[in-house]
C-alpha cells in the first residue's frame, strides 16, 4: 500500500510539471532522479543505478507543484460551494457529510482546520460559511473541473458519463494561467457537459438551473437543461433513453401512487415510465 501511494505521488507530480512545462516550454532531456525517488517502489529493492528520463523541462520553482492546500481540503471546499450554489440554505456538517460520503467526525474535524485556516466560518446557529478566501479557492477549483469536463468531452471524445471521475484528479493541477489558457481554448464555455455554470476567474458565473422535472405540471413539454445526479449509473441510464442536455420532454401523466411520472422524450411517441428518483435529478426549462 505504502509503495502503491508513493509511486501515485511521484505520477502526480510528473503530471504536474509535464503539463505545465508543455505549455510553456520546449522539450529537454533531464535525470529522471530529480523528480523519481531513488529507490524502487517495490518493498525491499533498491535501484542498482539512478534512472534518466526524458520529459520538457522548465526553468521554475517547486511552487508550480505546491497546492497552498491538500487535495481534501479543496474538495471540502468544492462541496460547500455547490450546496451553497444549490440553494440549500443552511450549510451543516450533515448536509456535508452527506454530499462526499465522509462520516461525520472527519467533517467536523475538517471544518475546525479550515476554520483555523480562515477558509471557513461555522456557528452552529447559522451553519457553514465561505469566507472570501475560502471562496476564492472553492472557485478555482470548480472552474478547473468544469473546464477539464468540457475538454474531455469535446476534445478528447470522452462521454459524459466518464468525465467526472478524471476531472476529479485534474482539478488538483496547479499554474496561474492554466484555467484561463483552457477556457480560451475551448472558446469560454458557460456550462459544463452535464449543464452546471462554468465559474469565470472573478465567480462570475451563468444562470444556475434548479427547476426539477418533478415540479413540472402535467401536460408540460420541457427542456433537459442540467442533470443534478451525475454518477455514471444515472448518466448512462439517460443515455439509454436517449436523454441528454437540449432533449426535449413532455410529461403526460403523474402516478400519485408513487410519484413516477409517464413521460416521452423528444419526438418518440413511445411513452417512458421513470420514477421520482429520476425526476428529481433532472433539471428541466420550459
Amino acid at each position: 500500500m505504502i509503495a502503491m501511494l508513493v509511486l501515485a505521488e511521484t505520477l502526480l507530480k510528473i503530471l504536474h510539471y509535464t503539463i505545465h512545462c508543455f505549455l510553456y516550454t520546449p522539450a529537454l532531456t533531464i535525470p529522471a532522479h530529480v523528480l523519481l525517488p531513488a529507490y524502487d517502489p517495490l518493498p525491499g529493492r533498491r535501484l542498482s543505478k539512478p534512472l534518466s528520463l526524458s520529459i520538457p523541462v522548465c526553468h521554475c520553482t517547486d511552487h508550480i507543484f505546491t497546492a497552498m492546500h491538500t487535495f481534501s481540503e479543496e474538495n471540502y471546499l468544492k462541496a460547500i460551494y455547490n450546496l451553497y450554489k444549490q440553494g440549500t440554505g443552511k450549510i451543516t456538517p450533515t448536509a456535508i457529510s452527506e454530499a462526499l460520503g465522509n462520516n461525520p467526525a472527519s467533517v467536523v474535524d475538517m471544518i475546525k482546520k479550515l476554520t483555523e485556516k480562515q477558509l471557513l466560518e461555522y456557528e452552529k446557529s447559522k451553519g457553514v460559511k465561505l469566507t472570501p478566501a475560502g471562496m476564492n479557492v472553492a472557485i478555482s477549483v470548480v472552474r478547473k473541473h468544469r473546464l477539464w469536463e468540457a475538454f474531455l468531452l469535446d476534445k478528447l471524445g470522452y462521454g459524459w458519463d466518464e468525465v467526472h471521475d478524471i476531472a476529479e484528479q485534474l482539478e488538483h493541477v496547479h499554474h496561474p494561467q492554466l484555467a484561463d489558457r483552457l477556457d480560451k481554448f475551448l472558446g469560454f464555455p458557460q456550462y459544463d457537459p452535464h449543464g452546471d455554470p462554468i465559474p469565470k476567474a472573478n465567480g462570475d458565473s451563468a444562470v444556475t438551473y434548479k427547476t426539477l422535472l418533478a415540479e413540472i405540471a402535467e401536460g408540460k413539454t420541457c427542456k433537459v437543461v442540467a442533470v443534478k445526479d451525475t454518477s455514471a449509473a444515472f448518466l448512462q441510464y439517460l443515455k439509454k433513453l436517449d436523454i441528454g442536455i437540449g432533449t426535449r420532454i413532455t410529461l403526460t401523466e403523474k402516478i400519485s401512487f408513487d410519484s413516477s411520472m409517464i413521460i416521452t422524450v423528444g419526438n418518440n411517441k413511445q411513452a417512458t415510465t421513470v420514477s421520482k428518483v429520476f425526476a428529481e435529478n433532472l433539471l428541466v426549462q420550459e
